[in-house]
């Protein structure tokens, strides 16, 4: 009988995982209409499977949960556990011959995913592969048509992987995605934002990249799998230079500074958003954008939004 004990879960999250073994994509109401449990009970539990890198969650309302597949994101934590594993790690490949079969993998230097559950997985594997540091250009097409937030994020952030992020304006289109991003941010995440950026990549340990089969036509269920090469250093250097262009978030503020809310105005204004774009990403009114762009121009004395940005990078405001 499978079960996830010798990876530190228990019966309840056991009976989600198989739950979801079968459904491949539910609801928390889904898997407890499965499993016999209640929403309530369940939650916690689903929560323990995201942390892990077991489950992958799609959207924010409603959540929709999907599993990863488990010959992708079980065996790394096998090797972090201490002790006899074989027998789960036949167990594992069992249950991976039962959801999908299992892609074969070769030497080439660039490999083609094909299939959403074939990008989720491999995006999990690789931050659960990650050594030192992830860095990405977050930007549309997403898998199930929004930004999507990343709870493995934060587990790996606590093992001591750096990560840095370039964000589109797409990629924090309204105040859901903003907190998921501040919540990475206050994890320790390394954030900024670039409006116009749309070479969407994925890079690990500056040796793996994963990136779209094409940047004019683009599918989010088919990606690039690029494997150590000068491919490689090349999408690094563009994303350092993407890195280099963007306007910082998240920094701390500076003594007799600005509100948090206000540094955040000013560096949603400074990467270039409109008042619009930036009122619909705060949640807030676009009146109360203008009104309050207006106060900061004033105390900061410049009459520009162009002179304002400068000034308050000056002051280590941004």
């Amino acid at each position: 009988m499978f079960s996830l004990e010798p990876v530190g879960l228990g019966q309840l999250e056991n009976d989600a995982y198989l739950a979801l073994l079968d459904l491949k994509r539910a609801t928390t109401e889904g898997l407890a209409e499965s499993t016999g449990c209640s929403p309530a009970e369940l939650r916690p539990a689903v929560r323990r499977l995201l942390d892990h890198g077991l489950v992958q969650q799609i959207g924010f309302t409603p959540p929709l949960y999907a599993l990863i597949a488990p010959d992708e994101a079980l065996p790394a934590l096998i090797s972090r556990r201490r002790g006899d594993l074989t027998q789960m790690q036949k167990q594992v490949e069992e249950l991976a011959d039962r959801l999908r079969a299992r892609p074969h993998r070769g030497t080439q230097v660039v490999e083609l995913l094909e299939g959403e559950d074939a990008v989720l997985a491999a995006v999990s594997r690789l931050q659960l592969e990650a050594r030192e540091e992830i860095v990405a250009i977050d930007a549309p097409p997403y898998i199930g048509g929004q930004s999507n937030p990343n709870d493995l994020e934060l587990r790996r952030l606590e093992d001591g992987v750096a990560y840095r992020f370039v964000y589109a304006r797409e990629a924090l289109a309204s105040p859901e995605h903003m907190a998921a991003m501040h919540r990475c941010i206050d994890a320790g995440e390394q954030a900024r934002i670039l409006p116009d950026v749309t070479l969407k990549m994925f890079i690990v340990d500056r040796t793996t990249a994963m990136l779209p089969v094409s940047y004019t036509d683009q599918d989010p269920s088919i990606r690039l799998l690029v494997h150590e090469s000068a491919l490689v250093d090349a999408l690094v250097c563009c994303f350092e230079s993407l890195w280099a262009r963007a306007t910082p978030i998240g920094a701390t503020a500076a003594p007799r500074g600005p509100s948090e809310r206000d540094r955040e105005l000013l560096s949603l204004m400074a990467s270039g958003m409109k008042d619009r774009t930036i009122a619909r990403t705060l949640g807030v009114t676009e009146r109360t954008v203008g009104r309050r762009l207006t106060e900061l121009m004033a105390e900061l004395g410049v009459e520009t939004r162009f002179q304002a940005g400068v000034q308050a990078a000056h002051r280590g405001w941004l």
